[in-house]
């Protein structure tokens, strides 16, 4: 462990977090805020508050109101578009692995908190990386997506964007089991430092988990770096963590086996490789984990579209092996060498060796969204923060009107000497002793009039509404001021207008998102990877992303990795997402005759096409049926036009006028459509 590495980032840590204070105290107040706060804050800087610091009877929680009528459960789609022309069949191959990938990862949950964490706080991160532990039967490594809280992140302080700060750090509370099986290191002795940032509102230390430190930060060479501590324990230190690395064989530089991978090259038996195996290729125990620049393939290399990647200028031969440091020549006795730098086996020296060089995303992989922009602040504009004052009025005039409230009821005045009871019971006699103290027995009714306060509450209520752009129409309620449809879908623009920030916002972060999607697929992803989407016609294809279709080679003959690719989010999603909405809008198009005449089987068979596309219930058998009655109708139509072209032919022969062709045509199609009509009852 490298003690001086260890106290430079505590050092940094306490010094941002301090720098950072102010912001973190917030952070727990603004929760406590949403889920309904019942105390009741000072209404001026002036001293002498009566109420300030009281607990209120009862709190209509409008600011939660206010940030749960925002919330959209839209996810943004991806859309990529290539800068050059001949790339964009792999904008569209990127486009759809990126749909996929987001029907794989639990994005409805990730999308769920941030929504509102977002406006409470201001901002919400993502932590994109990639997990070499997941692993099927053929793929090694998934991208891996996490939404982390604000009050985890400690940025590089005077720094407002993450793109150019040189560190910032991420607190991950996390099991100690979880470390030691991700690091290899033991922090059963080790407690939990700060058990708060589990939750909102602090939480309780918990035995079996600890603190996790992360720094990342630019190394030297533009590239991104990772130092991790717990405690006084160092667990990571990577100087250029999103380098390719392997673990070779500290005698002869052979690439250690999977776990479980199947040894076959060079040996008279397979054998299948566990933990702590001996190196195929020498026998050797000791195995050092090196940081890889290239990788070498043994060429020509095909890509999907039939293009091919050969040897050339700049590319190695064959007799150059033994320049190689990790390369080995055919051992006689061993029978066993180096394949390409990721197996062992044997190497097909009838190709070229390509030196390939390792992609490298470089870049952070933390994807800030923020709520509303603000010049000068990382975090962005909270709406809890905005709200608050509202918020707090109308926790004190709900206030006043629960003590009127209560406060109300009647109430009997009596001479002080008297002994009437008064009890509730009927027909009770009262002796008063004289006129005089008669005269002083009244009976009075409290009602408590709110009216003032309610009507104080409604405009504070509107306030809130207005600050933050939240309009009846764009919450679904009925809306008084718009009379007329027109006025109402103008309501709802103007509201949708005011929030267009926020989603300018959410689409910026996840266009972020989705280009580290594909960078750290590119860059990790060795094995093709399955990519199933509809063509235009609605059919399935199943195709697959292969990083090898974007390996190019310049004039000179060096290699470069292809990422010239725009990402942005498609704004169609929305509507896309919503099928109930296409499928009536589909059946208008249809009934209105924008497929055609709706009398038409073809045009029939063209609006279930559309809705089997859209996922209808039922729709694919439905165009399955259809589809073979007008095939069965279509041959018949051919047949019995055929029929009709030999009695043509057989009455011009006996010397009647010849009927066109057209006409023939034309009377077959008629029949045809006329008997399948009526077997569809149309």
């Amino acid at each position: 462990m490298n003690s001086e590495r260890l106290d430079l980032w505590k050092q940094r840590l306490s010094k941002n977090e301090g720098a950072y204070s102010e912001e973190l105290d917030k952070m727990d107040h603004r929760e406590d805020m949403y889920k309904g706060t019942y105390t009741l804050a000072d209404m001026t800087n002036r001293s002498g508050d009566a109420h300030s610091g009281q607990a209120a009877k009862y709190v209509y929680n409008a600011l939660a109101e206010t940030i749960e009528a925002q919330v959209s459960n839209d996810i943004p789609m991806p859309k990529v578009t290539a800068r050059r022309k001949q790339d964009e069949h792999l904008a569209e191959i990127i486009e759809n692995m990126l749909r996929n990938e987001l029907d794989r990862l639990p994005f409805e949950r990730v999308n769920d908190i941030s929504e509102r964490v977002v406006p409470i706080q201001g901002a919400g991160m993502y932590l994109i990386e990639w997990d070499n532990t997941k692993r099927t039967h053929n793929t090694v490594g998934e991208v891996a997506v996490s939404f982390v809280h604000p009050k985890r992140f400690i940025p590089q302080d005077g720094i407002y964007d993450i793109e150019d700060m040189d560190y910032f750090i991420l607190k991950t509370p996390t099991t100690k089991e979880a470390v030691k099986a991700r690091y290899g290191v033991d922090v059963a002795e080790e407690s939990e430092s700060e058990p708060e940032v589990k939750t909102a509102g602090g939480g309780k230390t918990a035995e079996d988990m600890v603190t996790q430190y992360t720094a990342y930060y630019r190394n030297e060479n533009g590239g991104i770096g990772k130092y991790s501590w717990v405690n006084d324990t160092e667990l990571e230190d990577l100087e250029d963590y999103q380098a390719r690395r392997l673990t070779r064989c500290a005698s002869c530089g052979a690439v250690q086996p999977l776990v479980g991978e199947v040894i076959t090259d060079g040996i008279e038996e397979p054998v299948v490789w566990a933990e702590g195996g001996a190196c195929p290729v020498c026998g050797g125990h000791e195995w050092k984990e090196t940081e890889e620049e290239y990788e070498e393939v043994i060429g020509p290399i095909q890509r999907s579209d039939g293009t091919v990647i050969d040897a050339g200028e700049g590319t190695e031969s064959p007799d150059s092996y033994a320049a190689d440091p990790y390369a080995m020549e055919p051992n006689a006795a061993e029978g066993a060498i180096q394949a390409d730098g990721e197996r062992p086996g044997l190497r097909d020296l009838s190709g070229t060796k390509l030196k390939i060089p390792y992609y490298k995303p470089d870049l952070p992989p933390v994807v800030l969204q923020r709520n509303v922009s603000v010049y000068g602040r990382l975090m962005g504009e909270s709406d809890a923060d905005k709200l608050e004052p509202l918020q707090n009025s109308l926790n004190r005039v709900e206030q006043k009107i629960m003590d009127r409230l209560l406060k109300a009821g009647d109430r009997i005045t009596l001479p002080d000497d008297t002994n009437i009871r008064t009890d509730p019971n009927d027909d009770r006699v009262w002796r008063v002793g004289n006129l005089a103290d008669l005269n002083l027995i009244r009976y009075f009714q409290f009602t408590g009039d709110i009216t003032q306060p309610m009507a104080q509450v409604n405009a504070i209520y509107q306030q809130m509404r207005q600050t933050i752009g939240v309009t009846d129409s764009f919450q679904g309620r009925k809306d008084t001021s718009a009379t007329s449809g027109t006025a109402k879908q103008f309501s709802a623009a103007q509201a949708a207008g005011r929030l267009e920030s926020k989603r300018v916002q959410k689409e910026a972060a996840y266009a972020e998102l989705f280009e580290r999607m594909f960078k750290f697929i590119l860059a990790y992803a060795d094995e093709p990877r399955p990519v199933v989407y509809q063509d235009g016609h609605g059919n399935t294809v199943y195709g697959e992303f292969r990083k090898w279709d974007f390996l190019e080679k310049d004039e000179a003959g060096q290699f470069w990795w292809n990422d010239q690719f725009l990402f942005a989010c498609d704004t169609t999603a929305p509507l896309a997402s919503n099928r109930e909405r296409l499928w009536q809008e589909t059946t208008a198009f249809f009934q209105s005759g924008a497929f055609g005449n709706p009398d038409q089987p073809e045009t029939l068979l063209e609006y279930w096409r559309k809705m089997e596309l859209l996922h209808y219930p039922g729709a694919a058998e439905t165009r399955a049926n259809i589809q073979e009655r007008v095939e069965a109708q279509q041959a018949q139509a051919a047949m019995e036009q055929q029929a009709a072209a030999d009695e043509a032919a057989l009455a011009q022969g006996m010397g009647q006028p010849p009927v066109p062709d057209a006409q023939v045509e034309e009377m077959a199609r008629q029949a045809a459509m006329e008997d399948m009509a009526a077997q569809m009852g149309m």
